[in-house]
């Protein structure tokens, strides 16, 4: 890709960055994105099939890095000997969590068009998939626990939905209402601190 067409490209999409926060994706208008552009409509799509596939790439990057590293600290700690894995409860976590705090910060306006502009997009279940993995993982661990010999009480799949989904939905807060770095960080450890401590309550710790 040339250069002028690489410019073309970015100019396209920082348009459509401004047109996605304003308005959601659903809201958005295309022929706003275009004229702001600069850009002729046919000129468009010489770069982009539709809407969609231009908000895709603006957020996909940042969706596969987030999902990426998530998944990355759920299949570590997985993987640990089932009898280490007490030891470890939250360290992998709460190091990845630390994390997509920083990168959030890094990328505002993508990580706020993935997480509250996204409605009507392959994207807009982005954090439900996130708990879901969440609930399976936490699920996979309390057997675990069981395995080796803890008594650990029934807990409810729904129960655990609505735990993690608070936790995930607190930590992409900082980042939709722009909180200050700093106390975004503090915000984040408090919050790892509360749900873990109601986590090893739950699993009678």
């Amino acid at each position: 890709m040339g250069q002028e067409s690489r410019t073309t490209r970015d100019q396209i999409q920082r348009a459509a960055v401004r047109e996605f926060l304003d308005k959601g994706f659903q809201g958005a208008s295309l022929r706003q994105i275009v004229k702001n552009a600069g850009v002729t409509t046919g000129a468009f799509y010489g770069y982009f099939s539709s809407k969609e596939a231009l908000f895709a790439s603006i957020v996909e990057p940042h969706a596969a890095a987030l999902m990426g590293r998530f998944m990355e600290a759920q299949t570590t700690f997985a993987e640990l000997p089932e009898a280490e894995q007490p030891s470890h409860m939250g360290v992998e976590s709460s190091a990845c969590v630390d994390w997509m705090v920083d990168y959030m910060y890094q990328h505002p306006e993508p990580m706020k068009l993935l997480i509250g502009r996204a409605e009507g997009t392959s994207y807009e279940h982005f954090v439900h998939r996130m708990v879901e993995v969440e609930v399976e993982y936490t699920e996979h661990y309390i057997q675990v626990l069981r395995n080796l010999g803890r008594e650990v009480p029934v807990l409810d799949h729904q129960l655990c939905h609505i735990i993690a989904s608070g936790m995930f939905n607190a930590v992409f807060e900082v980042v939709v209402h722009d909180m200050p770095y700093d106390q975004a960080k503090q915000y984040i450890r408090q919050l790892r601190e509360f749900y873990m401590a109601g986590w090893q309550k739950l699993m009678g710790e």
